[in-house]
């Protein structure tokens, strides 16, 4: 089962230093690789379990989303969203020298440079939500509007619809 961990993250600096109340969560010794086996493994909602996925407009400029982990982005939706015609995902091989974070740890919070940041609109309807605390194995728990208080956060509609059963 995972445990909470006194071991500090960037994000989690960054978030003592704004002075704003979160939980931490540790599953680094459970051996959860996606989204949805960290969620698990937390015992927790995994609607509510965001994943950070960084982006490239057709501009060239980057952007971040947060979606739930078991979900997908829709790039059309996306590119809506910020106003760009395309939008593409960030080769893996980029993730580092970008953002400063590794696949699998990368967090909104902490980034070498603020990008601009949309979540999908299901996040307001949670108390709190959780994602990355800006490596593998630790997650950081707060409410949408705290995090709105860290980083500008846009809310936008950004997933693929599936259709019903």
């Amino acid at each position: 089962m995972a445990e909470k961990s006194t071991m500090k993250t960037n994000v989690m600096r960054v978030l003592d230093q704004k002075k704003v109340a979160y939980s931490h969560h540790c599953y680094a010794d459970t051996g959860a690789i996606s989204g949805a086996e960290v969620a698990e493994a937390l015992h927790q909602d995994p609607n509510r379990a965001f994943k950070t996925l960084v982006t490239t407009g057709k501009s060239k400029t980057h952007y971040v989303f947060m979606v739930p982990v078991l979900e997908e982005l829709d790039l059309k939706k996306a590119a809506a969203a910020v106003g760009e015609k395309s939008i593409e995902m960030l080769k893996s091989k980029e993730l580092l020298g970008l953002t400063g974070y590794v696949h699998g740890g990368c967090s909104p919070i902490g980034m070498k440079k603020q990008f601009h940041t949309v979540i999908h609109q299901t996040a307001a309807a949670y108390d709190t939500i959780m994602f990355s605390a800006g490596k593998i194995g630790y997650q950081v728990e707060l409410p949408l509007t705290d995090l709105q208080k860290v980083i500008p956060v846009q809310v936008a509609d950004v997933i693929v619809e599936h259709a019903p059963a």
